[in-house]
C-alpha cells in the first residue's frame, strides 16, 4: 500500500485480540502505512502531543496521563510500536531506526506536522531519533526514565542495564511480570493493570518481537550511546529529562555530574526528578508526570 489509509475501529470490534483494556473518550484508529497496520489511541482536540510508550508496554501505559493532557487543550496520539500491543507489521523483522521511520510515516498519514512528545524506556529511543533527525517535527520533548543520549556511560550506570540479557535471549512463553518488581517500580500493581500490560503478549507476534526488540533496536542503540554518537550532534528541540528517585542507578548527582554543562549538547535542556517513582514512572507518579509535561509545553513554547 502506497498511500496510508486511517480508519476508525470500534474499541469493541473482534479486530482487537485480545480485547482492548477499557479506557472512556478514546478513539481507536487503525493506520496503514507501507508493511505496518498501526494501532493508535487518540483522545482530545487542540496541539497535538504524541505519547510513546515504554517495554513492555502499549498505548495503555498513558490511561492516567492521556485524558489529563487532552483535558488541558491537547490532542493526544498513543501508537503501538512496532512489535508491541496490538500493531501488526508484515516483516518481522525490527532494526535500529524501525520505530523512527514508522513514526514519521504515522506523523504524515495523520497530518501532523509538528508535535509535542513524551516517551517512556523504549520510546526515548525513537522520540531521541526523531528529534536529532528530524527537529522541525518535534515541537518539544519530554523522556522519561531515560539518561540524555549524549551523556557519558560510566560503570556506575551498568546496573541499569541488568534487565538486559534476559531480553536478548527471551524465551517465548517466559512471563515478563518480573519487569515490575520492586527494582523498577515502588508501588505494586493491581494484578489487572499488569494483566493489561502483558494481555499482547499472547499474541505469537509480540512474544516474538521481544528479542527482535532488543536485538535489533536496544542493543545497537546502547553501542552508539558507548561511542559518543549523540554526543557529537546537537538537539534542537527543547527537552526535559525526568527520573523517579527511587529508579536506581538514575541518581540525581551522578546524571548531573555526568552531563555537565547541558548547553554543550542541546538548545535547552533540563534535568527533572520525582520523588516516590522508580522506573515505571507513569504509574507511580502519573499526576506529577502530567504536570511537569504540561508545564514543559507551555515554557518551550
Amino acid at each position: 500500500m502506497s498511500t496510508p489509509e486511517v480508519r476508525q475501529v470500534s474499541a469493541e470490534s473482534s479486530t482487537w485480540h485480545p480485547p482492548l483494556p477499557a479506557m472512556s473518550g478514546v478513539d481507536h484508529l487503525v493506520v496503514e502505512t507501507p508493511g505496518l497496520r498501526t494501532h493508535v489511541a487518540t483522545i482530545g482536540d487542540g496541539d497535538p502531543v504524541m505519547l510513546l510508550h515504554g517495554f513492555p508496554a502499549h498505548w495503555w501505559q498513558w490511561h492516567e496521563i492521556a485524558p489529563a493532557i487532552a483535558g488541558a487543550g491537547h490532542r493526544v496520539i498513543c501508537p503501538d510500536l512496532r512489535g508491541s500491543g496490538w500493531t501488526t507489521a508484515g516483516d518481522p523483522r525490527i532494526g535500529r531506526e524501525s520505530h523512527h521511520h514508522d513514526l514519521l510515516a504515522l506523523l504524515d498519514a495523520l497530518g501532523i506536522e509538528r508535535a509535542h512528545v513524551v516517551a517512556h524506556d523504549l520510546g526515548v529511543i525513537s522520540a531521541n531519533q526523531l528529534a536529532y533527525s528530524h527537529p522541525e517535527r518535534v515541537r518539544s520533548l519530554v523522556q522519561l526514565s531515560v539518561p540524555p543520549m549524549f551523556m557519558p556511560l560510566s560503570l556506575k550506570l551498568l546496573s541499569g542495564f541488568r534487565h538486559m540479557p534476559a531480553l536478548v535471549s527471551h524465551r517465548r512463553g517466559r512471563s515478563l511480570a518480573g519487569l515490575f518488581d520492586p527494582r523498577y517500580i515502588a508501588h505494586p500493581l493491581p494484578t489487572e493493570t499488569l494483566d493489561a500490560y502483558l494481555a499482547p503478549m499472547s499474541r505469537a507476534e509480540i512474544d516474538g518481537a521481544v528479542r527482535r526488540i532488543f536485538r535489533g533496536v536496544a542493543l545497537p542503540v546502547s553501542l552508539q550511546l558507548a561511542r559518543g554518537t549523540f554526543a557529537r550532534q546537537r538537539l534542537q528541540p527543547p527537552t526535559l529529562a525526568v527520573f523517579g528517585r527511587l529508579d536506581h542507578p538514575w541518581d540525581e548527582a551522578l546524571i548531573r555530574r555526568l552531563c555537565g554543562d547541558l548547553t554543550r549538547y542541546a538548545d535547552r535542556y533540563e534535568l527533572a526528578f520525582v520523588d516516590d517513582a522508580a522506573h515505571f514512572i507513569t504509574d507511580d507518579a502519573p499526576s506529577e508526570v502530567t504536570a511537569l509535561a504540561l508545564a514543559w509545553f507551555q515554557r518551550a513554547g
